[in-house]
């Protein structure tokens, strides 16, 4: 089978032959269709991940079929669509395990990063981390909610977003426009921040009612003249700095989530957080359950975000572009 591989941090990937495994007791073999491009890709090749196991196959937004089971397989038969995700496995054991919350145990191991992931013809998985396709899920197009999908969906609703709720976006890209859909899909009403008036037609047409150009105006004060205030702000783009600059665009009560994030610290003023309560947090991903969540609301709101398919070949260039900032949209591995 064909692959990429990262081989060390700031090395290009290169792309090699090699034997498809055979699944052990617990593990599914996966045929994989598509595989999307994910900033973390990029960050695990920049050396952001200190864990990280090289050499690795880097991908975890991953749409296939079931080639072959192992042993201890339930609920899954050769044939069947799935979906494999961020969080590759856990203990099984610890309290956030037996709970549901896999996402959060000590022990757990990451698809891409510690264990092969997508970009390969084939790819061998854990049986209880494989997520079942709903039934005429485009599973190209639905490559990105294995991670981009959970991550925004995971995130509003970690938050808090309701449909009483104004909720507000840092960033329109691959995380952020499935957040701006999931939102308004859930009856919120939905403010978008982004860095130039450029990005006001695709937020609107994603569902939101304002739009913030953040390089000419205010973010937090325009969010404040919003009915008061947001009451979650999802901050997708990879900058602390564009987070902080909305804390007091918060309504009292309101909630600051991370899903994107960079390696500086972030500084917030304590002084507007005490006096209206307000909270920040950070939403990793999710667990197999919250990936089934996401799955079925997209599927049931028909939200599907918009892709690139691209060939396995094209894969280093498309990093490239990605950290030069001309990435051109979600791009999506694509095998025949």
């Amino acid at each position: 089978m064909r692959a990429a591989l990262a081989t060390g941090v700031n090395i290009p990937l290169s792309l090699v032959e090699r034997e498809i495994p055979e699944p052990g007791p617990g593990e599914v073999l996966v045929k994989i269709t598509a595989c999307g491009v994910c900033f973390t890709d990029l960050s695990l090749v920049r050396g952001h991940f200190p864990f990280a196991r090289f050499p690795v196959v880097p991908g975890h937004e991953i749409t296939g079929a079931v080639a072959a089971l192992g042993s201890g397989v339930p609920g899954l038969s050769v044939g069947d669509p799935v979906g494999a995700q961020f969080l590759y496995d856990s203990c099984g054991h610890c309290d956030y395990c037996v709970s549901g919350d896999q996402i959060l145990c000590p022990a757990k191991r990451i698809t891409g990063i510690v264990k092969d992931g997508g970009y390969a013809e084939y790819g061998l998985f854990k049986g209880g981390y494989v997520t079942p396709l709903p039934a005429g899920l485009d599973p190209v197009a639905a490559a990105p909610l294995m991670c981009a999908g959970l991550t925004a969906f995971n995130g509003l609703r970690r938050a808090g977003a309701t449909p009483s709720s104004r909720v507000a976006i840092i960033g329109a890209g691959g995380v952020g426009a499935l957040a701006i859909r999931f939102a308004v899909a859930m009856g919120a009403r939905v403010a978008v921040i982004g860095r130039s008036a450029g990005g006001e037609a695709n937020a609107k047409e994603l569902g939101a009612e304002l739009y913030v150009a953040s390089r000419d105006t205010d973010p937090a004060a325009a969010l404040k003249a919003w009915d008061g205030g947001a009451n979650v702000i999802l901050n997708s783009a990879p900058s602390n700095e564009a987070a902080a600059a909305t804390l007091t665009g918060l309504a009292p009560d309101g909630t600051l989530v991370l899903c994107g994030y960079d390696n500086t610290p972030l500084t917030l003023m304590a002084q507007p957080m005490v006096l209206n309560r307000l909270r920040v947090m950070a939403s990793p991903s999710g667990s197999p359950h919250d990936l089934r969540d996401t799955l079925a609301f997209s599927a049931q709101h028909d939200i599907l975000p918009r892709v690139t398919p691209i060939a396995l070949d094209d894969v280093p260039a498309a990093l490239d572009a990605m950290g030069s900032g001309s990435g051109g949209g979600r791009r999506v591995i694509t095998f025949a």
